[in-house]
């Protein structure tokens, strides 16, 4: 008959398992941290971020020496610069006269003309402001140019490989050359890039919509649109 072993441990070896116990698990804790900072590290989107600039939009508009007033097409394009502004900017202007060219005289002559154009844009005449700058060719007709501060977004330039893409012995990461593409042309693309920092604020509704919905609502009519599915469609056999 065999008799049956009791090994008992004494406080100090408990104690060390205990301990042990602890390092493992803390070491397999600190593995899993390890790789989820790996992973984070090499995410595209903290390696290529889109990154919202003020950057100068300019619009040089040449001004010739017998030059008095501006109409016609010219207008029209400061306003459409004007609109812009407050769409892409803060609705501020500034205009850059040069000083001690060839034109000085057709400039001044058609600053006033600028301004009512830029304010035909939606521009407030108190956000519209003139400078000179200094033109060193005296028989140079130097241009005006119309300037604002613009939201852009930019991801960086793309084309790096430090390394072998295949990556490290046992890591699960991408190239560094992966996502700048995407980036890049999704901060081209954007219109407002603004949206990639907050959502816009809602539009209003549409009041006489909104009138008809409620009056079928109460007369029990449907509420939807009318919609007719097939209409001019044809399906070639």
């Amino acid at each position: 008959m065999k008799t049956k072993k009791t090994v008992r441990l004494s406080a100090a070896s408990k104690s060390f398992l205990l301990f042990a116990g602890c390092l493992v698990l803390a070491g397999c804790q600190n593995g899993k941290q390890t790789n989820a900072e790996l992973l984070a590290s090499h995410d595209y989107r903290y390696r290529h971020p889109i990154v919202i600039t003020e950057e100068p939009e300019t619009l040089d508009l040449p001004i010739g020496q017998n030059t008095r007033n501006l109409h016609g097409p010219i207008e029209s394009t400061i306003a459409a610069f004007g609109a812009e502004s407050r769409r892409k900017g803060n609705g501020s202007v500034e205009i850059l006269v040069p000083s001690g060219g060839a034109n000085e005289a057709a400039v001044h002559a058609v600053t006033g003309d600028i301004r009512h154009a830029l304010q035909r844009g939606g521009v407030s005449r108190s956000r519209i402001s003139t400078r000179t700058y200094a033109v060193q060719d005296p028989k140079a007709e130097a241009p005006i140019r119309l300037s604002y501060a613009a939201m852009q977004a930019t991801a960086g330039p793309c084309g790096a490989w430090p390394k072998n893409i295949g990556g490290g012995i046992g890591e699960n990461t991408e190239y560094e050359n992966f996502g700048c593409a995407t980036q890049s042309n999704l901060a081209s693309m954007v219109d407002n890039p603004s949206d990639l920092l907050t959502p816009r604020a809602s539009t209003p509704s549409d009041q006489a919509r909104r009138a008809v919905v409620f009056e079928n609502y109460r007369g029990g009519s449907d509420t939807t649109g009318t919609f007719t599915q097939g209409v001019g469609a044809e399906v070639s056999e």
